[in-house]
């Protein structure tokens, strides 16, 4: 059977009819182009407008505390206004205590209490259990940058972007650090683990990097170390009382006897070491483990290259009733309502450097390359002194000049 041949006039209405379809497909094709290109621009415009967040890398604030802290009101005053992506804010106190609305009058405070504490006996390693505790909390957030350790009786010189400025400006943490060669604390039962020669003291306040927090949290050899040969002498813990008289050197047949009520171990005063400690030279190593403990960790792993060998927290050491140089009898000075003047807070401000003399070391404080003041904090503030201080506008952080 033979096929109809096509006329040539459907021949051209098919080819119009093919080229219309294709006209129409590619005018689509360019129209949803279009479309899709305008809606792009207006997603960019409108990130440009609103941009993405970006967490900026947090300073942690490690209160060690005995219960409330005294001074939530100066630091209230330098958290405010504040992003608080730039800072986070932990407290140790003893346990069962509660930061709420009863116990802190700062909502940075609220609820900041870690949930294990453990109670703190000075000259013990047990200060150094809670320091890594608090890192141990610390660590869990991974924008936490810094770790920066504080007492309940510190205050800040500078306003917090100043502060942030200056400890974000370094890579190394800021650690107290010297060679310990003059007082025997050293117990050679350390060695070989902790060499002499890694042997070192300094302030425990320190702040420290993300690497140096995480090598404290994980140490595994040194810190037993401190635990078995690193503690106040005994005699120095056993505090009597008879008739109201404090003794800090007795026979110890005396114990046994009515007249005197000892007890072995002291809890920390509501400021670290509120009330002198009786020296006592009848042991050969009277060790106190938290001015030891970081900076002969950091000597110990080769890691002093990383750190600025100094505290940035300021304490004034009283040394008026100890003849000798021996660092034994000195004590921190607690400043007290008549202390707080502008004076005394410009006078910390104006130090630039710090000199060790055990090492024949002067340290000059600099900030990103230039000279600058050393401490950007400062205690033992008794709480009426803080409140004066700052009701005199010399800690009211947003609005001091630099």
């Amino acid at each position: 059977m033979k096929r109809k041949p096509i006329s040539p006039k459907l021949l051209i209405r098919h080819k119009w009819k093919t080229k219309i379809f294709a006209l129409l497909l590619v005018g689509f094709c360019f129209s949803t182009f279009l479309l899709m290109e305008a809606q792009y621009s207006r997603i960019g415009g409108a990130s440009s407008m609103f941009p993405l967040f970006v967490q900026k890398p947090k300073i942690a604030f490690l209160f060690l505390a005995r219960n409330r802290l005294p001074l939530d009101l100066v630091w209230d005053e330098f958290f405010q206004g504040e992003s608080e992506n730039r800072f986070s804010i932990y407290v140790h106190s003893r346990p069962g205590f509660l930061l709420n609305k009863l116990t802190t009058r700062s909502r940075y405070f609220l609820d900041r209490q870690v949930n294990n504490s453990i109670q703190i006996y000075w000259g013990e390693a047990s200060m150094i259990q809670a320091e890594i505790i608090l890192l141990q909390h610390a660590l869990m957030d991974p924008s936490n940058e810094r770790f920066a350790f504080l007492s309940d009786s510190c205050i800040p010189l500078y306003n917090f972007s100043y502060t942030y400025d200056y400890i974000m400006s370094t890579s190394t943490s800021f650690v107290d650090s010297f060679a310990d060669t003059k007082e025997g604390r050293y117990n050679p039962k350390m060695d070989p683990v902790i060499p002499v020669n890694h042997w070192r003291k300094g302030s425990q306040w320190a702040i420290l990097t993300r690497k140096h927090a995480e090598i404290i949290v994980k140490d595994d050899i040194v810190f037993p170390m401190f635990q078995q040969h690193c503690q106040a002498s005994t005699i120095s813990n056993i505090i009597c009382h008879g008739e109201g008289m404090l003794v800090s050197s007795i026979d110890l047949t005396m114990l046994t006897g009515g007249f005197f009520s000892c007890l072995q171990r002291k809890s920390l005063p509501e400021f670290w070491r509120d009330r002198p400690v009786p020296a006592d030279n009848s042991k050969e190593h009277n060790c106190i483990p938290d001015e030891h403990y970081v900076a002969t960790l950091l000597a110990h792993k080769g890691l002093e290259g990383e750190i600025t060998r100094r505290s940035v927290t300021h304490t004034s050491w009283d040394i008026s009733s100890n003849k000798g140089r021996e660092r034994q009898g000195w004590h921190p000075v607690t400043y007290k309502l008549a202390d707080a003047t502008p004076m005394l807070i410009q006078s910390i401000k104006d130090i630039d450097n710090i000199y060790y003399e055990t090492e024949y070391r002067r340290e000059w404080c600099t900030s990103k390359g230039k000279p600058s003041p050393c401490f950007l904090f400062a205690r033992k503030f008794t709480r009426p002194a803080a409140l004066r201080l700052l009701n005199m506008v010399i800690i009211t952080i947003k609005h001091f000049l630099i």
